[in-house]
């Protein structure tokens, strides 16, 4: 008898249809296209940056082991001309 009473809460995908819904009533139904518009564009400015800082991050790399190579290259130099004949 006490099971008719119980709370049943909304599963899967009833949860978007209540999302929605609150959106629609929080901001109306035309603002709605235009929230959605500036997430795409702020999500693909997003993105843009992300490979941005990836391109630079593997060409500061790709320097940084240019760099040691190039180092290591003169060092070798120098100790071979320190040496007395």
């Amino acid at each position: 008898m006490l099971e008719v009473f119980q709370l049943q809460l909304p599963m899967g995908s009833e949860w978007i249809w209540i999302l929605i819904a609150i959106g629609v009533l929080i901001f109306g139904a035309k603002k709605i296209p235009e929230l959605a518009r500036t997430l795409g564009k702020s999500k693909g400015e997003y993105e843009k940056g992300r490979i941005e800082s990836e391109k630079d991050l593997k060409n500061f790399k790709e320097n940084q082991d240019t760099q040691k190579t190039d180092t290591t290259k003169v060092d070798v130099s120098e100790q071979k001309t320190d040496k007395p004949s």
